[in-house]
């Protein structure tokens, strides 16, 4: 089994200086830096310190997942935010779960001791109301399902047809955003009965680059993406 090391960028010259020297190189076959478009020299910096990089043309992290897929070589992906959110040392233990087999391993932010300081008191909210909707409507067993570090194969994205725009043009047109695959692919993961397990991974305030999330418009797409996926009579 081969293992790609998916580092999300953009804007993140600060933090990547101090995040990427950490990473065991050796855990992967593939560490592939997909960055939406920099302008600070978090690209040049990626490049100098030797790791591959890939430069998405569309915005969004979807988007970034899309157009790097033919570039990912392994089996299975992890992805990865190098703002600092991400601990560098849970990747080991990450990768010893992904190996046993899973179809795919969450790091959760809210399993057993584990927590986040990038947390406000709306993102908490929201991410304990999505998950419990998701774990009733679905069959889901999460207590994390939206975070961005994660482990699963790279199959999964044709599996579970997070390749198809259908199941996100509407919701991002009602909401004027766009939003990433990682509900949806809790979801239909869950509606698939695919074997998923989580391991705890504290979530560290972000060391440099802005925060990006859009509150309010990927909280209203995501929830409609929750109960339309409901409507469907049969698992993708």
């Amino acid at each position: 089994m081969k293992i790609t090391l998916c580092v999300l960028t953009l804007e993140e010259i600060d933090s990547v200086k101090v995040i990427m020297p950490q990473i065991d190189r050796t855990l992967f076959d593939q560490i592939l830096v997909i960055d939406g478009g920099s302008k600070d020299g978090t690209i040049e910096w990626c490049k100098n310190a030797g790791f591959e990089v890939f430069v998405q043309q569309k915005r969004g992290l979807r988007s970034a997942y899309l157009e790097a897929l033919p570039h990912i070589r392994g089996d299975v992906m992890i992805t990865f935010s190098p703002d600092g959110n991400s601990l560098v040392e849970v990747l080991p233990k990450l990768v010893d779960e992904l190996k046993k087999g899973w179809d795919m391993v969450i790091v959760s932010r809210y399993l057993g001791d584990a927590k986040s300081e990038d947390d406000s008191m709306i993102t908490r909210f929201g991410n304990w109301l999505f998950t419990t909707l998701i774990n009733v409507l679905h069959g889901g067993k999460y207590t994390d399902s939206m975070v961005i570090y994660r482990g699963y194969k790279k199959s999964l994205f044709h599996d579970l047809k997070l390749t198809d725009d259908k199941a996100f043009t509407i919701p991002e047109k009602l909401f004027n955003t766009r939003i990433s695959v990682e509900p949806l692919l809790s979801v239909r993961a869950a509606r698939c009965k695919l074997k998923v397990t989580e391991i705890p991974g504290d979530e560290p305030k972000r060391i440099g680059g802005e925060r990006k999330l859009q509150i309010i418009r990927w909280g209203l797409a995501f929830m409609y993406q929750i109960f339309f996926e409901k409507l469907l009579k049969k698992p993708i």
